[in-house]
């Protein structure tokens, strides 16, 4: 039996397969929230993580957490919605630590008003957040990686790229589009050694979720929807970022994972 004699030989690797020792990371929105939590959660794995975020706050802390977990631990402040700051970032990066195995995009903002009255600017805010920014990242950032022949992006997208709402003219676009953003560059990206997929988080306990979660019809409606029976806590996306960013999904191309305790199959 050739193929079982191949599992038994290869089996003893399993664990070994989500360790990132000598990978290096980006985390975009690496500040705070989701982003910060993924950060973490990629440095317990093994891996040295830059965080990036627009101003200073939250990341010489970040960085200095990732250093308290044994990994180099560095930080670069830019705004990602402008193309010369990315490029100036990924040369930061590139040029510390030699190489970039792995992009979390965690960047977003959230307006919510009546689509009537929607404010134009405000519209355009959330999609360069969300939208372009990533966009942006993934170009210069696949600059680094296609030459290299290997890479792990993620992208985080959101319930809402799946479901529409009402007063979400803009958010749950953006989250749709960076659900087929990420399609696109796993089709073009996939044969050159580059995975790119996507983690789909619901209602977490963060300070963008907290006007919903700190209000207690809002906070109990979701938990209605929710399966589980409890919101998302941070500590969640510990294992879907280290899965998508390990050895361990090198068949995994163009996915976009829900981590939503069943909001979307419900």
């Amino acid at each position: 039996m050739p193929d079982l004699d191949r599992l038994i030989e290869q089996a003893p690797s399993t664990l070994d397969r989500f360790r990132l020792d000598g990978k290096h990371a980006i985390v975009v929105g690496g500040n705070r929230g989701l982003g910060q939590a993924m950060a973490m959660g990629l440095a317990a794995a093994g891996a040295d993580v830059c965080v990036v975020a627009r101003g200073p706050a939250g990341l010489e802390e970040t960085a200095q957490a990732i250093t308290q977990l044994g990994r180099r631990g560095l930080c670069f402040a830019a705004d990602v919605t402008d193309e010369a700051q990315v490029e100036q970032m990924v040369q930061f990066v590139h040029e510390a630590f030699g190489s970039i195995d792995i992009l979390v995009n965690s960047q977003g903002t959230v307006e919510l008003q009546p689509t009537e009255t929607f404010d134009t600017d405000a519209w355009q805010q959330v999609m360069d957040v969300n939208l372009k920014s990533v966009f942006l990242c993934c170009k210069h950032v696949g600059r680094v990686m296609l030459p290299q022949g290997k890479g792990k992006i993620i992208n985080i997208s959101s319930v809402r790229g799946f479901q529409g709402r009402a007063q979400d003219p803009a958010y749950a676009p953006s989250k749709g589009a960076i659900n087929q953003l990420t399609h696109s560059l796993a089709i073009e990206w996939g044969p050159r050694g580059i995975n790119v997929n996507a983690i789909a988080p619901v209602f977490t306990r963060t300070v963008m979720a907290a006007p919903i979660l700190d209000d207690p019809a809002k906070r109990q409606w979701v938990l209605s929807r929710i399966p589980i029976g409890r919101v998302g806590e941070l500590d969640d996306l510990f294992g879907p970022v280290v899965f998508l960013a390990s050895e361990a999904s090198n068949f995994v191309n163009g996915h976009v994972l829900l981590v939503d305790g069943g909001w979307v199959a419900a």
